[in-house]
This record gives structure tokens, C-alpha cells and sequence, in this order.
């Protein structure tokens, strides 16, 4: 694949960024693309591995080699078809997946993988910028009728995957806009808005119906959508927080970490958010609970509002600086990562526990009471945390964030009125293989995404909301030409 000799000739060349000081001043993205020469050269440093560990690092199994030797060879085109056999929205991706595909690439080994999730932002970039992607209508309707509950990718994807099977597909939406935590719940500046926005457009010319304001098991009764279509669709996300319960809890000036990104998204999406609901860091002391994703998102937030200073907090060790190849290639590894956000600035903190938030007596919180903590497994292996005698300190802050992860959907409302069966972490339950996947313990009643497998990366949404529509597809056809 590509030049069989490019990875020895051509060094690995990522996109750019905007410096710092100019980037905090807006919340549009801020990447500098590569050149077509840089792109093609890039693709020529595929090379011919033999087992392309790249499919099963990504888990849409997009046909990496194949659309890198494509770019290499200009033919962006035949690049971009094999870019949408495997996945719908390449241009989510291209921006905000962590790239487990280059954590897989062969050249991974030395640390200088293929740039693969470059080049395939470039391909689905330059698409749109040709006009290449149009509607793909189905030449046969079948007249069954489904109805997808949550339009984040995994709805996103479910819902046109069916709809080009020629289906009448509903997708309903609690929030006023379409595409659920990829529209409010990740920043601008990570991902423009108005790629959802036309995707939505070629969605509506091939059947999608989208119904926002929605909130179904609230507004509207679950048992309604049973009767009035053929198959239900449970694709809302995972969006019980993980809550901190020690003491001053009910403090002013502590949020979960999606109610502060969802307001300031709206306001800059141009929605009206009242004052009162919200959440400015802007001349703040804030500590941000929690070193993922969602962490790092509040971090950028947090410094564009102009905070006095970030500070994040997390309970586990500091990663190693570098994985052990030998002992985590072509896996996921285990290290440290700096992103853009933490870039811009931040104060990280590792194996640290907050025992209370401190208030200054007119119900404000103040200051977080902290303690040093290590982690050890015991007799079955398992691992436990111990706090370290005298290590206690406190944290100036004027506003806390509570990023430290979801738990599981929300079960008030659809669910609950449904009475679907859960599995023992409190998702719906539904294998993804075999006869019933994607199936609940309801019949005619599928789900997809993180409402059933848990919190996870858009990437998993997709090809989760894609396989879900197969199994749809089937269920109510007998059988389905859609892609496994």
C-alpha cells in the first residue's frame, strides 16, 4: 500500500495548529490542514504490513491502506468510497476520535504511525468542498416504519443507514437541535457545527424526518412510538453523571461539567441561555474534577471564558511517559496524552481525592479540601486506593466542574416506562452478536451506542449505530443488504 518504500523516505508530518494566544479568542476549530503534497506523501508512507493491525484498531474497520495508497495515487474519489463503505461521518471522526487505528499502525512500533486520521479528514473535506457527496435515495420504499429515540452518532448513523434501505425513519431529540452530545456536548472548537448541520440536509433527501423538543417518556409516551411504528430504536447516550458526594456538595459554584459545556455550546451556537442558567468561568479560580475528554473540553471552555486559572484533578497515577511496545501494541496503550486544551493551559494533578468542597459561609463555594492518595491491588488482584497520612492540602476555587465520567443512561422517563432490562451496570441490555443483537428484551425494541454498551467514543457510536440498523433491517425484512 502507497509507496513500498515511503515510510523509509518521508518522516511522519501531522497538521498544525494556531498558536495559543490567537486560538483562545474564538471558539471555532483551529487546525492548519496539511498540503495535497504533504497528504500524498503521507499516504505513500503506508506500507505493505502484511496484516493491517490498522482495521481492528479502528472499530468501524475503515479500509485504511486502501484510501491511503488512493490519496497517494490522487484518485480522491475512489478514496472517498472506501471511506464511506465503512463509515458515515468521517469528518466526526477526523476531528474528534483519539485515533486507535494509529495506535495499531506497524510504524507505531517506533513511535511515527501514519498520519491515517489526517488523511482521512482531508478525503471527506475535500468531498464536500467538490460536491462529490450527494443523497443516496432508495429506489424502493418497504413501508415499515421506525422510530430512533437520541440523535447523537449512534442515531445519527442508525437512522440513515435504515433510511437507505428504503424504511421511514423518525429520529426524535429531547434537545431544539439535532446530534445530541456531538452539538452541545462537544465544544465548537473541537468540531463546527455545521458539519452536522449538512449532514442533516442529505438526511432529509433520503427520508429522515427529525423531530427535535422531543423528549420521549416525558412529552411523549414511549408506549405511543410501539404503537404507531414497526420498530423502536433506543439510541440516547449515557447521560447519568458521576456525582462526588463528600461534604459541601450543595455549594454554589459546583456543576457537572456537561450543564457548563452545554450552556456555553447553546450561546455560541447563537441559542438564548438566561443568565441564571449560565456557568461562567470567567475571572475564576476553577478546578476541573476528572482527566478525560470531558475534562479537557471544560479546560478549553474554561480558558476561553478567561479564567483566572485552570486547575484539573486527577484520582490515578500520572501515565507513563512512553508504553511498552512489546507489551501493548497493536492495543489501545496506556500513557500520557496532552491535549490541545491542557495545551493552552492547566495545572494536572494526579492521584489526588477531594474530601470536601469548603464553602465562604454565604453558601459559596471557596476552596477544595484535597489528599494525596496510592493505588495498590490486593490478594485477588484487584486494585484499591489508599489515601497517604499528612497529605492533605486545599485548592483555591471559585468553581468546580465534575467531569469524572457517566454511569449509564438515564433511566427516568423512556426506560422506565418502557421496563426494558438492564445489565448489571445499569445499560440496557443487548448483545451485538448472534440472532438477537442489538435486540432488548422487548421485541421489536433495538439499542445501540452508549445506552448499551456504556460511555465511549463516537467512533463505537457509529459502527454500533450502523450494525443496529442491519439487525433492524433483518429483523423487519427477513433479511438485509446493508453492510455488516
Amino acid at each position: 500500500m502507497g509507496k513500498p518504500t515511503g515510510f523509509m523516505e518521508y518522516e511522519r508530518l501531522d497538521r498544525g495548529y494556531q498558536p495559543v494566544a490567537d486560538r483562545l479568542v474564538h471558539y471555532g476549530e483551529f487546525t492548519i490542514p496539511l498540503s495535497e503534497e504533504d497528504l500524498k506523501r503521507q499516504g505513500a508512507r503506508c506500507m505493505d504490513c502484511g496484516i493491517p493491525y490498522c482495521h481492528r484498531g479502528c472499530p468501524v474497520h475503515n479500509l485504511i491502506p486502501d484510501w491511503n495508497d488512493l490519496v497517494y495515487r490522487s484518485d480522491w474519489q475512489s478514496a472517498l468510497l472506501a471511506l464511506h463503505a465503512t463509515n458515515n461521518f468521517p469528518e466526526f471522526t477526523g476531528r474528534i476520535c483519539p485515533a486507535p487505528c494509529e495506535a495499531a499502525c506497524t510504524l507505531n512500533i517506533e513511535d511515527k504511525p501514519v498520519t491515517i486520521k489526517n488523511i482521512e479528514c482531508a478525503i471527506i473535506d475535500r468531498a464536500w468542498e467538490a460536491g462529490w457527496i450527494k443523497p443516496q435515495i432508495p429506489r424502493h420504499k418497504t413501508r415499515k416504519r421506525v422510530a430512533v429515540v437520541g440523535s447523537g452518532p449512534a442515531g445519527l448513523a442508525c437512522s440513515q443507514q435504515l433510511a437507505r434501505a428504503g424504511h421511514q425513519v423518525t429520529l426524535f431529540e429531547r434537545q431544539d437541535k439535532i446530534g445530541g452530545l456531538l452539538r452541545y456536548g462537544i465544544p465548537d472548537f473541537k468540531l463546527d457545527k455545521r458539519l452536522i448541520d449538512r449532514r442533516m440536509a442529505q438526511m432529509r433527501a433520503e427520508g429522515v424526518e427529525f423531530r427535535t423538543n422531543t423528549h420521549v417518556g416525558v412529552d411523549l409516551p414511549a408506549a405511543q412510538l410501539r404503537e404507531e411504528y414497526d420498530a423502536l430504536v433506543l439510541t440516547g447516550g449515557a447521560e447519568q453523571p458521576r456525582d462526588l458526594p463528600v461534604p459541601g456538595r450543595k455549594l454554589n459554584g459546583i456543576h457537572f461539567a456537561l450543564d457548563f459545556l452545554r450552556a456555553n455550546s447553546k450561546r455560541v451556537q447563537g441559542v438564548y441561555v438566561p443568565d441564571e442558567a449560565f456557568i461562567s468561568a470567567e475571572g475564576k479560580h476553577v478546578v476541573v474534577i476528572g482527566g478525560g475528554d470531558t475534562g479537557s473540553d471544560c479546560i478549553g471552555t474554561a480558558n476561553r471564558h478567561g479564567a483566572k486559572s485552570v486547575t484539573q484533578l486527577e484520582i490515578l497515577p500520572r501515565p507513563p511517559e512512553k508504553e511498552n511496545k512489546a507489551l501493548t501494541w497493536p492495543n489501545w496503550p496506556h500513557k500520557l496524552r496532552t491535549s490541545t486544551s491542557q495545551e493552552e493551559g492547566c495545572t494536572r494533578m494526579w492521584s489526588v481525592a477531594t474530601k470536601a468542597f469548603i464553602g465562604n459561609g454565604q453558601g459559596q463555594l471557596k476552596a477544595l479540601s484535597c489528599i494525596k492518595v496510592e493505588w495498590h491491588r490486593d490478594a485477588q488482584g484487584r486494585w484499591q486506593m489508599a489515601e497517604l497520612p499528612d497529605s492533605e492540602f486545599s485548592l483555591q476555587a471559585d468553581l468546580a466542574l465534575l467531569a469524572m465520567g457517566f454511569l449509564h443512561p438515564v433511566h427516568q422517563g423512556l426506560l422506565e416506562e418502557l421496563g426494558v432490562e438492564l445489565d448489571g451496570r445499569g445499560n440496557v441490555k443487548s448483545d451485538s452478536e448472534g440472532p438477537s443483537a442489538y435486540h432488548t428484551s422487548l421485541p421489536g425494541v433495538f439499542t445501540a451506542g452508549d445506552m448499551r454498551r456504556g460511555q465511549s467514543l463516537v467512533v463505537w457510536a457509529i459502527r454500533e449505530g450502523r450494525q443496529c440498523a442491519r439487525a433492524v433491517d433483518e429483523w423487519l425484512m427477513g433479511r438485509s443488504d446493508l453492510p455488516r
